[in-house]
């Protein structure tokens, strides 16, 4: 199955997106990844680009035997040569649209849009879906600025794209971006923290809560 063929096969409109990196534990990640989460996201900080090369083909490994779509944070050099599904793209990083002309129509491109002027560009630029937060204080971005309500619908209202709520996001407070519109949830310690099976049933019960 193609990475889009995966996309298109999977309900963005309930997705269970997972960031992490492998400070949690390999053991945790892949429980997570056997407990049925949609998405997950390699994102490693402060190391060489040879370990996290090295990691993301570990990853890669993983989620080829759960069928797991795999993305790889703001390197896109490493999102090829691991053969990710996709990459995901902050500000900083490779402009959207020079990366679609790279990597053509086969790959998943996601980008960061955190204001209107972000969300418009990716949706222009051929983005496949767009993460917008923070929602709250996060350990994993801990320079994270809060979204309001205000420009969050905004932002889904302007980019005609998929929106994944992240940021400091659990069970207890992820009703609040999915009341807003949110099609899936990206999360991190939110997961991989305590009881994984538990907290991805929770989330689980709250996505399908949001869409009665």
């Amino acid at each position: 199955m193609s990475r889009m063929e995966k996309m298109k096969q999977m309900n963005w409109d309930q997705c269970l997106y997972l960031i992490a990196d492998f400070s949690y534990g390999e053991d945790k990640i892949y429980e997570a990844l056997r407990a049925g989460v949609d998405v997950i996201q390699l994102r490693e900080k402060d190391i060489s680009s040879a370990e996290y090369l090295r990691l993301a083909m570990r990853l890669r490994e993983m989620t080829r035997e759960t069928n797991t779509i795999f993305i790889v944070n703001d390197r896109l050099d490493l999102a090829l040569l691991s053969e990710a599904d996709g990459v995901h793209l902050g500000a900083s990083d490779v402009p959207v649209a020079q990366a679609r002309a790279l990597l053509g129509e086969d790959y998943i491109i996601g980008a960061t849009a955190k204001t209107v002027e972000q969300a418009k560009l990716a949706g222009e630029s051929g983005a496949d879906y767009i993460g917008s937060g923070a929602w709250a204080k996060t350990t994993t971005k801990t320079d994270a600025v809060p979204i309001s309500e205000e420009v969050y619908r905004e932002i889904l209202a302007v980019s005609g794209l998929k929106n994944v709520a992240v940021g400091g996001i659990t069970v207890e407070n992820c009703a609040r971006p999915l009341s807003c519109g949110a099609a899936g949830l990206a999360v991190s310690a939110g997961i991989l923290k305590g009881d994984i099976r538990a907290n991805i049933a929770g989330f689980r019960e709250k996505m399908k809560e949001a869409c009665r």
